[in-house]
């Protein structure tokens, strides 16, 4: 009998104790990325697609260096399962779409409405990072998605496994829903838990487009705008160097929106603060991964009318939190798409690209401040007190 994914999580603890005593304290069992890509290309799955995430950055940057074309980095997940769903329709072979389970959000729509058994039946594994997972120290955004992430997918009927943290068993885990995915042509899901793969670093990196660090750009920034501007700034590496960069300069961070989660709507929120104070000034600090993943925003913000929104995206074509594999940010003219949906006219917001290097200070911080703390300073600054 299949054991269900509760008690799958406590074996795998129990390997891993004992794996932690035989050891030392250092994990004993951790994934082999070669032989794992083998596996699932043994079973038939030589198509990989998705978005990078950390949990998965050694798999990500081994397929980037060694699949060629048979791997496309998406610009959301939803995108990712069209991509396999049109591969299996021209092939008859299951891709693998790859995620951090913040990602869910973005892929239930074509899950359900395309690829599910009621609708087209389309086979696929989905390899998921399981941030957040309970028990397991993580940063705040992912709290609530590591609780729902196991339950979401078995309420879209999904069925899910844990990928163990040994080579053997993982290889007979994921033959098997290889196997169940093509027997009843439906998406499945393996979860990947933290420290999972052992480290593989991405070889085949591309030169940086600019020799600007991204953090000195945002110091200059912050230094020029007016006391009563406000700032969101947009999830990862940007928003922890936003925060930096104020206890650099002994300001507070009252003026700061830090957006953990939720990426691609930075301009968004952005967007209702400009709207509902048109007298203040408001700067989306954006990444070039996070602005392509929701470009659609883009437009909805430069045909808003509110002059009082600037939207600078800092393009270093890379998903830099996750690994620094790459985004099309250097190959195509962001600011371009940016006057086409309307910005930079009159009356309209303003947008900047500033392209910089790839990569952080390794002693980076992060905030040191819950979320709803950071959201009640900001809302006093607004004049909004709750």
């Amino acid at each position: 009998m299949r054991l269900s994914v509760a008690s799958q999580l406590e074996t795998l603890k129990l390997k891993e104790r004992v794996g932690n005593i035989i050891s030392n304290g250092r994990r004993a069992f951790m994934l082999d990325t070669r032989r794992f890509v083998s596996c699932l290309q043994a079973n038939g799955i030589d198509f990989f697609t998705g978005v990078p995430d950390s949990l998965l950055k050694s798999f990500c940057a081994y397929v980037t260096d060694t699949c060629g074309g048979n791997h496309v980095i998406a610009a959301n997940e939803g995108g990712a399962v069209g991509l396999a769903a049109g591969h299996y329709l021209a092939t008859g072979n299951p891709a693998l779409v790859y995620m951090q389970n913040s990602g869910q959000g973005n892929a239930v729509n074509p899950l359900a409405s395309l690829a599910d058994p009621d609708v087209y039946s389309i086979p696929m594994v989905l390899l998921v990072g399981w941030r957040g997972e309970p028990g397991v120290k993580d940063e705040p955004q992912h709290a609530k998605q590591g609780k729902v992430t196991i339950s979401l997918f078995e309420t879209l009927g999904i069925p899910t496994e844990i990928l163990p943290a040994d080579d053997g068993l993982a290889a007979d885990v994921t033959r098997k829903m290889v196997e169940r995915a093509k027997a009843e042509s439906r998406p499945v899901a393996l979860i990947v838990r933290k420290g999972l793969f052992a480290e593989y670093k991405l070889q085949n990196k591309k030169p940086d487009i600019a020799a600007l660090p991204r953090e000195q750009a945002i110091e200059e920034i912050l230094k020029s705008l007016p006391e009563d501007e406000v700032v969101v700034s947009t999830t990862g590496m940007i928003s922890r160097e936003v925060y930096e960069t104020r206890e650099r300069l002994g300001q507070d961070h009252s003026r700061d929106f830090l957006t953990v989660g939720s990426m691609g709507h930075a301009i968004m929120i952005a967007l209702g603060i400009a709207k509902a104070q048109p007298s203040r000034k408001v700067l989306c600090l954006d990444g070039d991964g996070a602005s392509i993943m929701q470009m659609g925003n883009m437009a909805i913000a430069a045909q808003s009318g509110c002059a009082n929104l600037t939207h600078i995206v800092l393009n270093n074509a890379a998903h830099d939190s996750v690994g620094g594999q790459p985004t099309v940010g250097g190959a195509i003219d962001l600011t371009a798409i940016a006057t086409s949906c309307g910005y930079n006219r009159e009356g309209s917001p303003i947008f900047k690209e500033v392209k910089v290097a790839k990569g952080a200070r390794k002693d980076l911080g992060r905030p040191k401040e819950p979320p709803q703390v950071n959201k009640a300073l900001y809302m006093k600054t607004l004049g909004v007190e709750r």
